[in-house]
C-alpha cells in the first residue's frame, strides 16, 4: 500500500483529519529526519488529545491500513479512555464496549501488538465502570468470547474467527485487565473499591483457567497464557485458599520446556504474596509440589542444567522465605519444612563455581538470615527446640559457604572476565556477610570448629589441603572477627600461633591472611605479647606489590591499635617501609595509607626519639622535593611533586604526639612536626614560586598544613604568621579555594589567640578584599571560590566577631556577595551561603556594622530567598532558605514581617502560581515560628511547591 502525500507545512498547524493523521505517522515511522520525526509525534500527541480522536481511532483500525496505523489506533482509543473518559457520553458506553469486543474479535488472529492494546483500552474502561455501570465485567467477556459456542445470542451464525485464536484474545484481555489496575493511577478508597470488585471476579476466572490447564486440547501458547493470567491476577491478593488447586496444576506445567520459565514466574508470585499467611492449609497443600521438584533439581545439577536449577531454587527459596515463621509453627508438619530448608541448602550448595558454573546460590543467602531471626524470635523455651532441629543445619550450610567461597585453580580463575572475577569478590562479601551474621546462632562454637579444622590442615603430616581449603577457612575467621568482638574467644591466640606456618607464595593466600591479621589488630592490642609472630608475616608482605592494599592496611589497622607496644618493632617497620618507598613499589594512594601508619607509630615513641626518626624518614622525600624545586616545571615533575607532598600530608594527619611519653608543657613548643615544617617551609615557598598558578599544586601544598593544623591544633602556633604570609601570597596572586578552606581553619583554632590576631586579621583583609574584587567580575565560573569564602566568613562571624569592627573589611560588600552566592546553583555555594547568613544575623545585635547593613538591606536578602523559594533556584535547595528565614524570624521578627508584608504585596512575585490569601497565609505560617526548624522547613517545602505549581502532584508530603 502506497503511503498517503506527506503534509506540506508542518503537522503541528494541521487541521486533525484522518488523512492528516495518517500522513502524519508515516512521517513518524518512515521518515528518515528526526526532525520531522519529532514534529509529527508532538502532533500527533496533541491529535490524540482532541475531540475528534475518538471517532478517526476507529477508521485507523480498518483492515485496509498497516499495523502501525492501527497501532496507533488502539493506542488512541486507550489514551481516550483512561485520561478522557469524562468527555464521553454515557448513553455512548454501552456502544464502545460492543465496538471494542467486536474489533478484538475481529484482531485475535494478530498483530499481536494491536490486540493488546485494544485488551487494554477495553480494560480502562472495565475500571472506569466498575462496580457500579458494570457489575460482572469478567463473565461478560467469558460469555462474548464463548469459543465453543455454536450460536450467537441472537441466533445468527457466528463469525469466521479462529476458536483458538478467540481463546488467546480472551486470556490476553484476563491479563492485562489486573496489569491496567496495577498501573492506573487512582485515589485510595476508589483503588480499595475496584480490587475488592476484581478479587470477587476471581471466581468467574480461576474456574476457566484450570479447566485450559487441564485440556489436553489447549495449546502450548494458551497453556503460557494461562499462567501469566494467573501471575496477574494473584497480584491482587486473591486468596490463596480458592487458588490452591489452580496453583498446583502450574506446577504440572514444569515438565514442559517451553513453558518451564514462565511456570516458575507465575507460582513464584502466587507463593510470595504475603496474604498467603493467612491460609496455612493451602501453604501446606502445596508444600508436598515444592518438595516433588527436589529430584528434578538434583538432575539439573547433575546435568548442569542451570536454567532448571536456577527455577526450582527460586520457588524454593520463595515458600521458604515468605512463610518461614508460619511454617516453622506447623509443629506436626516440622519434617517437610527440615526437608525444604535441606532442599534450599542443596541449592545453596550447587555444585560449580558461581558465577561461571552457577548462578543458583547467591539466590538462597537471605533465606538463611530470613529462618535465623525467625527461630530466634521465638520465646526462650520454643527456640531451645528449634535450635536442637536447626543448629545442625546451620553447621553444614557453614561448611557449604565455605566451600562455596573456595578459589578455581590459579589457571581457571586468570581464564575469568573481569566481569566474572568482580561478581565472584560480591557473592565471596555476601557469604561473608552470612556467616558474621550465623555466629550469632553458633557462637564460640563456630569459631573453635573452624580453629579445629584450620589446626588439622597445618599440623597434621598427612593432610595434603590444597591452599584453597586453607583460605577459605582463614576467610570464614576473618568474616566473623571483622564485626563481632572475638576478644573473649579462646580460640584466636592459637589461631595467632597457627598464622606463621601458613606458606604465603600464593597472593590469593597471602591476601587473605593478611586481612585475617588485620581483623584481629584489636585483639592482639590487649595481647600485645603476639605481636612478634605476627609481624613478620606483615614486613614480608610489605614487599610484594601484589599484597599492596591488603599488607598496607593491616600494618596500618596495627599500627593504630597497637602504637603503645610498638617501640621494639618500630626500627624494623620503619627500616622496611623506608626501603619500599624508595623502590617505589606500591601505588601512590597506598604509599599515602603507609604514612599514615607510620604517623600512627611515630605518635607513640618516646619524645625524645621521635624527631630523629621523623628526619629518618622524610629525609629522602625533602631531597627529591628540594631536587624538583630547582628543576625546570614539567608535567612529570609536578605529578611527582604531588605525591611527596602528599606523603607529607598522611604523616601529618596521624603524627599526633599529645599523648607521647615525656612531652611536658615546656617542651610543646618543640613539637617535631612543627621543626619539620619550619626547616622544609622555605622548600615550599621556593616551589609555590614555580607552580603558583598550578591549582593541584597549589591544593597539595595547602594540604601538608591544612592535616598539620587539624592534628597539631594549639602547637602549630609558631607558624601561623610565615603561614598567614604565604596565603596571602598565594591569593594575592592566583585566587583558590584550598587557600581559603585553610585561612577557615587558622580561624577555628587561633581566633581567640591575642598575639594571633593582628596576623589573623591581616589575612582575612587580604583575601577578603581580593574575593570582592572577584565577585565584582562575576562570580559565577568560581562557585568554589564563592562557597569556601562564605564558609570562611561564617566562621569568623562565629569565632571572631569583632573582626567586623575594622573600617578596612566592607560589610555591606559581604553581604551583596552572601546575597549573590544564594543565587547560585550548586548546593555547597547554597549551603556556605545559609551557613554564613545564619552566623551574620544571630550576630547583628553585638556587632553593630552588622546591625546597620541588615536595616538598610534586610529587605534584599528576604526578596533574594523568597525569589529563589518560589522557583528562581531549584526546589532541592529550599531546605536550605528555610534556614535564612528561620534565622530572620529569630533574630528580627519585627522587621522581617515589613519586608514579607512589602514584598509580597508585589503582582505575580515569587511567582503567579502563588495568590494573595496564599503569600498571606505562608507568611503568618512563618512569622508564627521561631524555634521549630522542622515546622519552618516544612512551611518553606509547601510555598515552593505552591509557587512551582507542582503542590498535591506527589512531590508534597501533604
Amino acid at each position: 500500500m502506497e503511503p498517503p502525500a506527506a503534509p506540506g507545512g508542518g503537522p503541528v498547524e494541521l487541521e486533525v483529519t484522518v488523512e492528516n493523521v495518517e500522513s502524519a505517522l508515516y512521517q513518524l515511522y518512515f521518515d528518515p529526519d528526526m526532525e520531522n520525526k519529532t514534529v509529527a509525534q508532538k502532533w500527533l500527541t496533541q491529535a490524540q488529545a482532541s475531540a475528534q480522536a475518538w471517532s478517526f481511532c476507529w477508521v485507523l483500525l480498518g483492515p485496509d491500513k498497516i499495523p502501525e496505523v492501527q497501532f496507533f489506533g488502539a493506542s488512541t482509543l486507550h489514551t481516550k479512555i483512561s485520561r478522557h473518559w469524562s468527555d464521553l457520553p454515557a448513553d455512548q458506553h454501552e456502544s464502545l464496549r460492543m465496538q471494542l469486543l467486536s474489533h478484538i474479535l475481529h484482531f485475535s488472529s494478530g498483530p499481536n501488538m494491536v490486540l493488546t492494546r485494544l485488551c487494554v483500552a477495553l480494560a480502562s474502561m472495565a475500571l472506569n465502570l466498575i462496580p457500579q455501570a458494570w457489575s460482572q465485567p469478567v463473565a461478560d467477556m467469558v460469555r462474548a468470547f464463548q469459543p465453543h459456542k455454536p450460536t450467537s445470542e441472537d441466533g445468527a451464525k457466528p463469525s469466521q474467527e479462529d476458536p483458538h485464536s478467540n481463546c488467546l484474545a480472551l486470556l490476553e484481555l484476563l491479563v492485562v485487565l489486573p496489569e491496567e489496575f496495577q498501573s492506573s493511577r487512582l485515589a485510595r478508597a476508589r483503588r480499595g473499591q475496584l480490587r475488592e470488585a476484581l478479587v470477587g471476579e476471581w471466581a468467574v476466572v480461576c474456574p476457566l483457567l484450570r479447566q485450559l490447564l487441564q485440556s489436553r486440547d489447549s495449546s502450548g501458547l494458551v497453556k503460557e497464557k494461562v499462567l501469566r493470567c494467573v501471575s496477574s491476577w494473584v497480584g491482587l491478593d486473591v486468596p490463596l485458599g480458592e487458588s490452591q488447586e489452580l496453583v498446583q496444576d502450574c506446577f504440572t506445567t514444569l515438565g514442559d520446556r517451553e513453558l518451564f520459565d514462565t511456570a516458575v514466574e507465575t507460582i513464584v508470585n502466587a507463593i510470595s504474596q504475603p496474604d498467603c499467611q493467612r491460609y496455612v492449609n493451602a501453604l501446606l497443600s502445596l508444600m508436598p509440589q515444592v518438595l516433588g521438584l527436589y529430584d528434578q533439581l538434583k538432575m539439573a545439577a547433575q546435568d548442569g542444567d542451570m536454567e532448571t536449577s536456577h527455577g526450582i531454587c527460586r520457588i524454593a527459596v520463595a515458600m521458604g522465605e515468605t512463610h518461614s515463621r508460619v511454617l516453622l509453627e506447623q509443629v506436626e508438619h516440622w519434617q517437610e519444612f527440615l526437608a525444604l530448608v535441606n532442599m534450599i541448602l542443596f541449592c545453596t550448595g550447587f555444585p560449580g563455581h558461581f558465577p561461571v558454573n552457577e548462578t543458583t546460590s547467591s539466590l538462597t543467602l537471605t533465606f538463611w538470615y530470613t529462618l535465623q531471626d525467625d527461630i530466634l524470635s521465638f520465646e526462650e523455651e520454643k527456640q531451645a527446640v528449634y535450635l536442637q532441629v536447626y543448629r545442625p543445619v546451620y553447621f553444614q550450610l557453614v561448611d557449604v559457604l565455605l566451600h562455596k567461597s573456595h578459589y578455581p585453580s590459579e589457571e581457571e580463575f586468570a581464564s575469568w572476565s573481569s566481569d566474572d572475577k568482580e561478581q565472584f569478590r560480591i557473592y565471596r562479601v555476601d557469604i561473608s556477610d552470612t556467616l558474621m551474621y550465623v555466629y550469632e546462632m553458633l557462637g564460640a562454637e563456630l569459631l573453635s570448629n573452624l580453629y579445629d579444622r584450620l589446626g588439622r590442615q597445618l599440623m597434621d603430616p598427612q593432610q595434603s589441603a590444597l591452599w584453597q581449603d586453607t583460605e577459605a577457612l582463614l576467610f570464614g575467621f576473618q568474616s566473623i572477627a571483622e564485626t563481632i568482638d572475638v576478644n573473649y574467644s579462646d580460640v584466636i591466640p592459637g589461631l595467632i600461633g597457627l598464622i606463621p606456618r601458613i606458606n604465603i607464595s600464593n597472593i590469593i593466600l597471602a591476601d587473605t591472611v593478611m586481612y585475617t591479621i588485620g581483623s584481629l589488630a584489636e585483639w592482639l592490642a590487649d595481647h600485645p605479647v603476639m605481636l612478634g609472630g605476627i609481624l613478620p608475616m606483615v614486613l614480608q608482605g610489605l614487599a610484594k606489590s601484589e599484597l599492596s592494599v591488603s599488607s598496607i592496611s593491616t600494618l596500618k589497622r596495627i599500627c593504630r591499635e597497637c602504637r603503645h607496644d610498638l617501640g621494639p618493632y618500630a626500627h624494623d617497620i620503619l627500616t622496611v617501609s623506608q626501603d619500599v618507598l624508595a623502590k617505589e613499589i606500591h601505588k601512590s594512594s597506598q604509599c599515602m595509607w603507609l604514612m599514615q601508619a607510620l604517623g600512627f607509630l611515630l605518635s607513640a615513641l618516646p619524645f625524645e626519639e621521635i624527631l630523629g626518626r621523623l628526619h629518618s624518614l622524610i629525609s629522602p622525600h625533602i631531597q627529591q622535593l628540594d631536587t624538583l624545586a630547582q628543576a625546570e616545571p614539567d608535567q612529570t615533575k609536578k605529578q611527582t611533586i604531588i605525591h611527596v607532598l602528599g606523603l607529607l600530608s598522611s604523616l601529618f594527619t596521624t603524627i599526633d604526639i599529645s599523648s607521647s611519653e615525656g612531652l611536658t608543657a615546656s617542651r610543646r613548643e618543640q613539637n617535631p612536626v612543627v621543626v619539620v615544617l619550619q626547616q622544609v617551609f622555605t622548600l615550599i615557598r621556593t616551589i609555590l614560586g614555580k607552580w603558583i598558578h598550578d591549582s593541584e599544586v597549589v591544593e597539595a601544598v595547602c594540604g601538608v598544613f591544612d592535616k598539620s593544623v587539624r592534628t597539631l591544633l594549639h602547637d602549630f602556633g609558631p607558624m601561623v604568621a610565615q603561614l598567614s604570609e604565604t596565603l596571602r601570597d598565594i591569593y594575592g596572586a592566583y585566587p583558590q579555594a584550598p587557600a581559603l578552606d585553610l585561612a577557615r581553619q587558622l580561624v577555628h583554632i587561633f581566633a581567640g589567640e591575642e598575639h594571633l590576631t593582628s596576623n589573623i586579621g591581616s589575612l582575612v583583609e587580604v583575601l577578603t578584599s581580593t574575593t570582592l574584587s572577584i565577585f565584582q567580575q562575576g562570580p559565577r565560573d568560581h562557585p568554589d571560590i564563592a562557597e569556601s569564602f562564605m564558609n570562611l566568613h561564617a566562621q569568623i562571624l562565629k569565632r571572631k566577631p569583632d573582626l567586623y569592627l575594622s573600617e578596612r573589611l566592607d560589610v555591606k560588600a559581604l553581604f551583596y556577595c552572601g546575597i549573590l552566592s544564594l543565587k547560585f546553583p550548586e548546593t555547597p555555594t547554597v549551603r556556605g551561603a545559609t551557613l554564613f547568613f545564619s552566623e551574620f544575623l544571630s550576630r547583628c545585635k553585638d556587632v553593630p556594622p552588622l546591625g546597620d547593613v541588615l536595616k538598610s538591606d534586610g529587605k534584599l536578602l528576604t526578596e533574594t530567598v523568597l525569589q529563589a523559594v518560589g522557583g528562581g533556584s531549584p526546589h532541592s535547595l529550599s531546605e536550605h532558605f528555610s534556614e535564612v528565614l528561620l534565622s530572620l524570624s529569630r533574630h528580627c521578627p519585627a522587621l522581617l514581617s515589613q519586608w514579607l508584608k512589602e514584598t509580597l504585596q508585589l503582582p505575580e512575585f515569587p511567582s503567579a502560581q502563588a495568590s494573595p490569601e496564599q503569600k498571606h497565609t505562608f507568611s503568618q505560617q512563618l512569622l508564627r515560628e521561631q524555634t521549630n526548624k522542622r515546622r519552618v522547613k516544612e512551611i518553606v517545602k509547601e510555598f515552593s511547591l505552591l509557587c512551582r505549581g507542582l503542590q498535591g502532584s506527589g512531590h508534597s508530603d501533604y
